[in-house]
């Protein structure tokens, strides 16, 4: 079974086409946002997949490993008599602690010491608590694809046994990550929770809304909540509006001063390339990173999914680029969406500006040198983080250059004839 998604798409085909290769027998399922919109043409794309299971796909893929033929799975997509088969959906899963905990699979088969997340504590653990975000962001991906809208949680118990029950299995762990869509989006069981995991002593991290209140992020606090992933996405309010994010830039201020005032980390999420972005949105985004001053940031170009809002309204509006992929040969994001007078190359142009202008402030600088001499092994992640970034920076400049070039060489005019007396 290989999770996929469209940046991954091209290259996940060509891996289960070498498993194959190396094994003829084996059978081979692709499951993801990609796969469930367009199941049909992946089917087609790819001889290698002999079957697709459309949104969750837990008990589907069970079925299959128990022997149950794909007729009767419900969600499955595959080949049949010479055309593409598909199952009626299967109901989006409501008891979610039916399911065995992943903590257990990741102590039998992984070593969690080999992965790695700059913001994140390190050696970490991911894990889930919930499914499903009822927001309506036009860009987000999972909840219009796989997960859903519909909010389902696991009981605060069950997350609490297999918290204590993850301790005793890595009692090295420095962090444990709430990996859910929005963990906090419900405050009564947010506190609920956080009192069930403060006896455990743990450190833990998770994503976060800018509406969170004072009172739920000081019961994370206390429970041993030490960062949030928060997607502030821009700092113009018409392009919050454009994208139904259902915050404010006032609630995204006041929720940033509430965390620090409480000692809580914040790593912030932006986007840029949204519906309504301008050279101006731009500037007043970084401008609004700058002034909330969080203490990493991560920094997106806009991609339209297949099966998002965003998408339809780009490909509606003629805003997607042809022949742009979504990232390059390296993984790294490329631009695939332009405005009139905002080409997509100034928009990841951009990109690499923000991080220019947030990191490379006196500020930031010594935010980073100051973790870095305290800590031996945050010196030695920050050290070959910074060398990956500079990298790509120095890279991506190359790039612009090469193209600013190629743009003038095509604007400039044909040399004259020499004039013959």
């Amino acid at each position: 079974m290989l999770y996929t998604s469209t940046p991954g798409f091209p290259g996940d085909i060509k891996l289960a086409q070498k498993i194959k290769d190396a094994n003829p027998k084996i059978k081979i399922a692709f499951v993801g946002p990609h796969v469930t919109v367009l199941p049909e043409q992946c089917l087609i794309d790819a001889p290698a997949i002999d079957f697709v299971v459309r949104k969750e796909f837990d008990y589907a893929v069970k079925e299959f490993a128990d022997g149950h033929p794909l007729e009767g799975i419900l969600g499955a997509s595959y080949r049949k008599n010479g055309s593409v088969a598909h199952n009626a959906d299967r109901a989006q899963l409501q008891d979610l602690d039916s399911l065995p905990h992943v903590t257990d699979v990741y102590h039998r088969d992984l070593d969690v010491r080999r992965y790695n997340v700059p913001f994140l504590l390190n050696p970490y653990v991911s894990l889930y608590t919930t499914r499903g975000c009822p927001a309506q962001c036009t860009f987000c991906l999972w909840p219009q694809t796989t997960s859903g809208h519909a909010w389902r949680k696991r009981s605060t118990d069950d997350v609490a046994r297999e918290m204590a029950k993850a301790k005793e299995y890595w009692p090295y762990v420095k962090e444990f990550f709430f990996d859910d869509d929005t963990f906090n989006i419900q405050k009564a069981r947010t506190i609920e929770l956080c009192a069930k995991l403060k006896p455990l002593g743990l450190t833990w991290s998770c994503t976060s809304r800018v509406t969170t209140d004072y009172e739920t992020l000081k019961a994370m606090k206390e429970a041993g909540c030490r960062l949030m992933i928060v997607g502030y996405e821009s700092g113009d309010q018409q392009i919050l509006k454009n994208i139904k994010k259902g915050a404010t830039i006032e609630r995204a201020r006041q929720f940033t001063k509430d965390a620090h005032k409480l000692g809580l980390v914040i790593h912030g999420d932006f986007i840029l390339g949204l519906p309504g972005e301008t050279r101006e949105t731009i500037q007043n985004t970084i401008a609004f990173a700058k002034e909330l001053d969080v203490e990493t940031i991560q920094v997106s170009v806009a991609h339209a999914y297949p099966g998002t809002e965003l998408y339809d309204f780009a490909v509606k509006n003629d805003f997607m680029v042809k022949g742009n992929q979504m990232v390059d040969a390296g993984g790294h994001q490329l631009a695939h969406i332009e405005y009139p007078g905002l080409p997509a190359d100034d928009i990841l142009q951009s990109v690499h500006r923000f991080y220019d202008e947030y990191y490379f402030r006196p500020k930031a600088v010594f935010r980073i040198l100051r973790k870095a001499a305290f800590d031996s092994n945050d010196r030695k992640r920050l050290y070959k983080e910074a060398k990956t970034f500079l990298k790509v920076r120095a890279m991506r400049n190359k790039m612009f250059k090469d193209k600013d070039k190629a743009k003038q060489s095509a604007s400039a005019p044909p040399p004259r004839e020499p004039v013959q007396v």
